[in-house]
């Protein structure tokens, strides 16, 4: 058994390397990097391709061992030449994030660490991370509660279900009362919100979608209207979802009024503000003298918020927080015992896997942390206050192209289209946005609101600035010209 022993030890030590190996690695990975980085400038944001890259499956996973150099020349075609390019500053569509270079750094240092961060017996320090993170993140919205808490998931979608689950438990909504349980939303909110109540066992819920006022934000008043008659026909009000930064043309519902009549009928009160919370850093005045800030007032009486870092904090995919106003109800719904866990029960900080799903987890708050301690947040703060501006900058100046604009925009996303002397403008904008996808210098995506073609800009990439704006005003003004 010894000699068998032996002869696996050899073939088991290639999974270590030696310093020569990692030198030769790094450098590699490195200079791959760079030269992703210094040709971001001569990229597309997005390459339509025949083959969509399926030559990266001519490499499959066997007993074959292959250079580094194989692997990248094949990844560097199929993988970062194809399709949407989030890091790209001409990226418009959706909401990229763009993934700051202090942000891999901070992945590569948890994963060479390897550090479990989901208790803090195992890592004190790493759990301390993480916690602080959550915690400058609920200073960030404004709460003021000893009991406020939170945790990291990998985005939205995720944050947006344990807020529903702990909801869900908070309010003792059992399986036999899902069917009379009444759920409160404007067409607005995201996808991944009715998703979310979907897997939560909440698929049989009733769905009140609120009527929106002229900017599609949700009104109060029709909200109390509607929970008045559902209590009347003896249903069961429980949850109200609001947004912070609608996806589609980045609103901010009237969160103060909706938490009083959250409060007042004493439902739960989830914010959505994956992608608009980060905004509440920055200093941008309205039309009307307020700031952007004024305009989140009530988010800090929300009973949770979701806000993702890998939107507005430009980190790389995927980072997402839950925070709540009371920590007790994370852990109603996620708190488990288990007797190989016996060691880790006395604790100085909250363990991350009593407040969500995941028990193995990756350090993910190292790449947002990391980022804030090398830079601060001044840099956070500008950025976010120039993209904001941009928005702006593009709605006053596409109208003068002889596009139609959507509302002024409160954030960074808005929705705009061409108005051709004749014919039909869905059709028109449609093939507008095929020139643009063909051409492939900018990316932008669409949507459509109550049967109008729109297309959406998203202005969200830490690396977009005045210039790729005005460039893509200019070929928007090229390309009117031609379809």
């Amino acid at each position: 058994m010894k000699e068998q022993l032996k002869a696996l030890e050899n073939l088991a030590r290639q999974l270590e390397t030696t310093p020569e190996q990692r030198t030769t690695l790094n450098n590699a990975i490195a200079n791959y990097a760079d030269q992703f980085i210094s040709s971001l400038s001569k990229r597309n944001a997005y390459d339509l391709q025949e083959d969509e890259g399926k030559a990266i499956s001519d490499l499959k996973i066997d007993t074959t061992a292959r250079s580094l150099e194989t692997i990248l020349v094949a990844y560097q075609k199929n993988v970062d030449s194809v399709g949407i390019n989030p890091a790209s500053g001409r990226h418009f569509g959706y909401i990229p994030g763009g993934g700051l270079f202090h942000t891999a750094i901070g992945d590569y240092m948890a994963a060479i660490g390897n550090r479990y961060a989901g208790m803090y017996f195992p890592s004190p320090g790493a759990v301390r991370i993480e916690n602080e993170v959550i915690r400058w993140l609920c200073s960030l919205i404004g709460y003021q509660e000893e009991k406020a808490f939170g945790v990291l998931l990998s985005g939205g979608s995720l944050a947006n279900l344990a807020a529903i689950t702990a909801a869900r438990d908070d309010k003792n909504i059992r399986s036999q009362e899902v069917e009379r349980s009444v759920v409160y939303l404007t067409q607005q909110v995201h996808h991944c919100v009715l998703k979310a109540l979907r897997i939560a066992g909440l698929g049989e819920v009733i769905v009140r979608q609120i009527p929106m006022d002229a900017y599609f934000k949700m009104r109060p008043d029709a909200l109390a209207e509607q929970i008045e008659r559902d209590k009347s026909a003896q249903l069961n009000p429980f949850l109200v979802v609001a947004s912070a930064g609608s996806t589609d043309v980045g609103v901010i519902d009237p969160l103060a009024a909706i938490a009083e009549v959250a409060q007042a009928h004493e439902l739960w009160f989830h914010v959505d503000a994956a992608y608009g919370g980060a905004f509440l850093l920055a200093e941008v005045q309205n039309e009307d003298g307020s700031t952007v800030k004024e305009a989140f007032k009530g988010i800090e009486q929300a009973d949770s918020v979701t806000i993702d870092p890998h939107k507005g904090f430009f980190v790389s995919y995927g980072l997402g927080a839950l925070l709540v106003k009371d920590i007790n109800t994370l852990y109603k719904t996620n708190y488990y015992q288990a007797s190989y866990l016996q060691d880790a029960e006395h604790i100085n900080e909250a363990n991350p896997s009593d407040l969500s799903p995941e028990l193995t987890k990756h350090f993910r708050g190292l790449r947002m942390w990391l980022p804030l301690q090398l830079l601060g947040t001044q840099p956070f703060v500008a950025a976010l206050s120039e993209k904001i501006l941009l928005t702006r900058y593009f709605y006053e100046q596409v109208q003068q192209l002889g596009f139609e604009v959507g509302n002024y925009p409160e954030l960074s996303v808005m929705i705009y289209r061409y108005m051709p002397e004749e014919g039909d403008a869905n059709s028109y904008n449609e093939k507008l946005v095929q020139q643009i996808w063909q051409d492939g210098r900018f990316f932008v995506s669409t949507t459509t609101i109550e049967g109008v073609y729109w297309l959406r800009l998203a202005v969200v990439s830490f690396r977009t600035h005045l210039k790729e704006i005005e460039d893509y005003l200019q070929f928007l003004q090229l390309l009117t010209n031609q379809v």
